[in-house]
């Protein structure tokens, strides 16, 4: 009997080992799965834009634990304020303003107080994209 576990344990060892292993890639995509989205980005956003059409705007958005975003932006040319949706996952964002056809894609910097990238409009303008946050939500 003592010689038939002595046969069992290092039989046994491989399997112990898998079952460690999975255990730890199931805590790590759990931990992944919940941080996603980058959070915090609801709030007060002021920017610049350059290409095709140069100005300043102010974005003030909402974001919903899913990563979705909602709210609006007050663009300088073409003067005004528009609704946008976006989202947000990772560090990849991105959103458009339907009013004005512009659609925006970039990245939120790690410290999730700034954002940069590129956009483009429907009529073929394009250029580029930058701000910081300036208010919480």
């Amino acid at each position: 009997m003592n010689r038939s576990r002595r046969h069992t344990i290092p039989r046994l060892l491989p399997v112990l080992v898998v079952s460690v292993l999975l255990a730890i890639c199931a805590t790590a995509s759990i931990a992944a799965a919940t941080t996603s989205s980058q959070a915090g980005l609801g709030g007060v956003w002021s920017g610049t834009y350059s290409g095709s059409y140069r100005g300043t705007f102010t974005i003030r958005w909402t974001q919903g634990r899913s990563g979705a975003l909602k709210g609006s932006i007050a663009l300088s040319n073409p003067q005004g304020t528009y609704p946008i949706n976006g989202k947000i996952k990772r560090k990849a964002i991105s959103f458009g303003a339907v009013g004005v056809g512009a659609v925006y894609n970039g990245s939120v910097g790690s410290s999730g107080k700034s954002m940069s990238g590129h956009w483009r409009s429907g009529d073929g303008g394009s250029g580029s994209w930058s701000a910081r946050k300036i208010s919480r939500g």
